[in-house]
């Protein structure tokens, strides 16, 4: 069980970094990292030695997600985001770098959940195309296609995205 524990704090930095991209929100990124994290541990017997630890958990958080979507659906929430605090030397910058990667982060959000999964275990965890299948339990052919739909979804909508030269707002061209 050590060993297992060790592997799953590990794995914690690539989890959340997934969680957050199939959630849309660090928050609940963080609340299905947690949730995955007590169900590997409470259920540590149903992995078998030889097996990919990282997949198995992998997989693991997108079922978690995959029930979050459905449980949402019968009764929507809306989430309040607070706008964070920036203070620093270059303000405008960060500013415009958090506006930019609000932006990225809402239209990933926007994927479907197939496209949304495949996007952030290949481009965002860098998982190979083989390795993202075997987690969503899909073919690699899948991953392929359905990772060529949502880069060319999201490359066309943020092409349309322009942050105004204050720094103050995110408009949407055309």
């Amino acid at each position: 069980m050590r060993n297992l524990r060790e592997a799953l704090i590990a794995l914690l930095p690539a989890l959340r970094r997934f969680a957050a991209g199939l959630s849309g929100s660090v928050a609940d990124g963080d609340d299905l990292v947690q949730a995955a994290c007590e169900r590997v541990l409470t259920r540590s017997d149903q992995w078998r030695e030889g097996t990919r630890f990282d997949s198995w958990v992998y997989r693991i958080v997108h079922m978690l997600w995959l029930d979050e979507i459905r449980r949402r659906r019968r009764k929507p929430e809306v989430a309040i985001e607070n706008a964070p605090d920036i203070a620093g030397a270059d303000g405008v910058a960060e500013i415009e770098a958090r506006m930019t990667m609000n932006s990225i982060r809402a239209e990933l959000a926007r994927l479907p959940p197939e496209q949304r999964a495949v996007v952030v275990l290949v481009c965002v965890e860098g998982l190979s195309y083989r390795e993202a299948a075997e987690i969503l339990e899909i073919p690699a052919g899948t991953v392929m296609s359905r990772l060529a739909r949502g880069r060319e979804t999201l490359s066309a909508r943020l092409r349309t995205l322009r942050v105004h030269p204050q720094g103050d707002t995110v408009r949407r061209l055309g």
